[in-house]
């Protein structure tokens, strides 16, 4: 049997534990930063070379969050773009098209498949992977650039990726102004501040929602195309956890869960439901938006959980990027999912 103890959170010999996860989530900032100056020279070099080539056709996206450079670029992106996560490039990519990879280890076979179809057929290519990797090897080419990385972190390369994009007219945002990346990486510092595990239980935000969902299943909720992609990956790190169900989806997938859920009586045994399943919790993930439409969503969502006293817990960022909310909004769902499973005991 699995309960949660909510007093290792402060206890220091458990910390102690965990303590390499915890320094890995602290240090995202830096890895950012990290990211970003190392490859400052060769961002240079691919920026002007892409100015000269000229707008391209299409994009195609490869290799680990992949499908985060579309959350990103969809919306704004002058060209089609196409987030490809299986090996080799999808029939059509060709020299007019610009092709790039996103690779933290470099040592992945369907990347470096990628990156070597990309040469072969002559496409623009720009691959973000570690110098000497297998994928920067299969990446050269007359029109190749390679973007070092190092730490094996997938959003600190992502931000790489999408700075190189801005500033060659092909996403917005981030990359446009010199201080872009170090706005992400200051949002990660500030959640990795408020979620320290020198801080109190009773002051930090992460312990407190890990407790909030120790006997719950959580339901993640975010409105805008990348609140949802970070929902969908805060989910992921709950059920890694906690070894339990966490679901995250479209408010239209999600209400029937709080719809089936008994309303709370105030009588009840707090720690007993029928057949021993867990109530659900609904998280939303708050990225401000004034879209009638996801306004709505999220009206309906706390409705439905209100009505059946369902818990509603709220993960905000006033970070002023898109890409830097959903950077800190991801970090704070990733640390509760981090305390989440100190608590857990056998």
């Amino acid at each position: 049997m699995t309960w949660f103890d909510e007093s290792r959170l402060d206890d220091e010999a458990a910390l102690t534990g965990v303590e390499a996860r915890l320094r890995w989530l602290a240090e995202s900032g830096a890895r950012v930063r990290r990211e970003t100056a190392l490859a400052a020279d060769a961002l240079a070099q691919a920026i002007a070379r892409t100015r000269e080539s000229g707008r391209p056709r299409a994009i195609v996206a490869a290799g680990a969050d992949s499908r985060l450079l579309r959350a990103v670029l969809e919306p704004f992106c002058p060209v089609p773009f196409v987030a490809w996560p299986s090996p080799g490039l999808p029939g059509w990519a060709g020299p007019l098209d610009l092709v790039v990879v996103l690779a933290p280890g470099g040592a992945d076979p369907g990347e470096a498949m990628a990156a070597g179809e990309a040469a072969r057929r002559g496409c623009r290519l720009v691959v973000a992977a570690p110098e000497g990797s297998l994928v920067a090897e299969s990446a050269g080419g007359r029109d190749s650039s390679l973007l070092p990385v190092s730490s094996g972190d997938q959003l600190a390369i992502a931000v790489v990726m999408l700075s190189f994009l801005a500033q060659v007219g092909l996403g917005p945002e981030l990359g446009t102004r010199p201080q872009a990346a170090d706005e992400v990486a200051a949002a990660l510092d500030e959640v990795a501040v408020a979620r320290s595990p020198y801080r109190d239980l009773s002051v930090n935000p992460g312990k407190i929602l890990a407790i909030s969902l120790a006997d719950s299943m959580p339901v993640v909720w975010g409105g805008s195309v990348l609140a949802a992609r970070a929902a969908r990956r805060v989910a992921e790190s709950l059920r890694r956890a906690s070894g339990r169900s966490a679901l995250a989806g479209e408010a239209e997938d999600l209400l029937p869960v709080l719809e089936a859920a008994r309303p709370r009586d105030v009588f009840d045994d707090p720690f007993a439901e029928p057949n021993g399943s867990p109530r659900p919790a609904l998280v939303i993930l708050d990225d401000p938006s004034t879209d009638p439409f996801h306004l709505d969503q999220r009206r309906r969502l706390t409705e439905a959980a209100d009505a059946r006293g369902v818990r509603v817990e709220v993960i905000a960022s006033e970070a002023g990027s898109q890409v830097a909310r959903y950077a800190s909004l991801l970090l704070q769902g990733t640390y509760a999912a981090a305390y989440l499973r100190l608590g857990l005991v056998e």
